[in-house]
């Protein structure tokens, strides 16, 4: 199948969506689809190497496109949509068009079946909901009016009710999308994944052994992702506070962004900021070494519009793939993977109490810790990059018909 893939986004990203729209590409075209993906040219100079970047082989059945670009940051948007919709006409360079951009959705939904190949959406949560929300979701961030709410209300349902296709990433955005629009045919949930073909030997982590100083390194809290409230590192500040004998490795943070310096000196209020270790913005491929420098591996997400029913993170799997016990916040949309006491610890969402007595527990059960590994790496076979694109293939399979 010829798969056209819309994104509008810098590439390569370093955020979650452009790490997860490389990794689906490359998975289904690994599988054997004609794969082009069509992104904006990235701004660093000089340009990166996407496959460099986010460490992956070159293969023929990929290509990546460069949409033509405006010199001015609000004519970027329009010239986007405009390539986009252009390339998405007819049968004659693709079969199918997918994407996870609702805007980009929205205006090719509008044009006749008869002069478009099918259209596949994947929705990463409620557009309006986000929008409304953004106050509290991202610092320094307007939340939506209440005219832009209605328009993104209007633009998902239209998407729901045209797209010959529909990917949520939780049962939970499936559910709430169904209460909201109506049912419909070819809905499936298809939740991100991870690589395994890097780490399927992890091997002891680094803190296992001793510092240079001959003395035992101490227990870490491991997190991997952005800092934005509603991320919830704050409370893994919380437990180093009230732990102290262990310290945090907190895998990103970005210094042209507030929120570094934000949970900086919220560690620095707690008397505890000379035991929280923060790296930096990293390159997809050098997060899961870092991640088994950890003990325990943290997901702290409080209780959001986002995080409650919707959010499929990637850290998640990458957590699971770690080898490290994981404690998490016990949201619907965390349960779709992990149970308590089973893959994982589950705490209540936004209590630090709770989430620092769990990793206290892990700290003195090691035998615990090991169980839960164990079972989150075997659980996580199930959630490669591979298994998803077979998945999305067999709802491509539908749209198509």
């Amino acid at each position: 199948m010829r798969i056209l893939y819309l994104a509008d986004i810098r590439f390569p990203l370093e955020r979650a969506n452009g790490i997860q729209s490389m990794e689906t590409c490359h998975a289904l075209a690994r599988r054997g689809h004609v794969v082009t993906l069509i992104v904006r040219p990235d701004t660093h100079v000089p340009p990166r190497d996407p496959y460099e970047f986010y460490g992956l082989p070159r293969i023929a059945a990929l290509t990546i496109e460069l949409a033509p670009t405006a010199p001015v940051v609000p004519a970027r948007r329009a010239a986007y949509i405009s390539y986009a919709i252009g390339r998405a006409l007819g049968r004659a360079r693709q079969d199918l068009v997918f994407t996870r951009d609702l805007g980009v959705a929205a205006m090719i939904a509008r044009v006749p079946r008869s002069v478009r190949t099918p259209l596949v959406y994947e929705a990463h949560g409620i557009a309006a909901d986000v929008a409304a929300s953004l106050g509290s979701l991202l610092t320094n961030a307007p939340s939506a009016s209440e005219a832009k709410r209605l328009r993104l209300e209007r633009r998902e349902a239209r998407v729901w009710k045209t797209a010959d296709a529909y990917v949520t990433i939780t049962a939970g955005l499936a559910t709430e999308l169904t209460r909201r629009f109506g049912g419909r045919d070819h809905v499936a949930v298809i939740p991100d994944g991870v690589r395994l073909d890097t780490d399927a030997n992890p091997g002891p982590r680094a803190d296992t052994a001793a510092s240079p100083a001959g003395e035992p390194r101490p227990y870490t809290i491991g997190y991997a992702g952005h800092l934005y409230p509603w991320k919830g590192v704050d409370l893994i500040i919380e437990a180093v506070a009230a732990l102290p004998d262990v310290r945090a490795l907190i895998i990103g943070g970005r210094d042209d962004e507030p929120d570094l310096q934000r949970v900086r000196d919220f560690a620095k209020s707690l008397d505890c900021a000379s035991r929280v270790t923060f790296t930096g913005p990293m390159l997809p491929r050098e997060v899961a070494p870092r991640l088994r420098e950890a003990d325990v591996l943290v997901l702290p997400n409080p209780a959001s519009v986002i995080s409650t029913r919707f959010t499929s993170p990637l850290k998640l799997f990458e957590y699971m793939a770690a080898g490290a016990p994981i404690v998490a916040s016990g949201l619907p949309s965390i349960r779709e993977v992990l149970r308590d006491g089973e893959n994982a610890l589950l705490v209540d969402p936004g209590n630090p109490p709770a989430l620092t007595a769990a990793i206290r527990r892990l700290r003195d059960d090691a035998a615990l810790g090991a169980r839960l590994a164990a079972r989150a790496r075997a659980d996580v076979q199930e959630y490669t990059w591979d298994r998803r694109a077979a998945r999305l293939e067999a709802l491509f399979a539908e749209a198509s018909a």
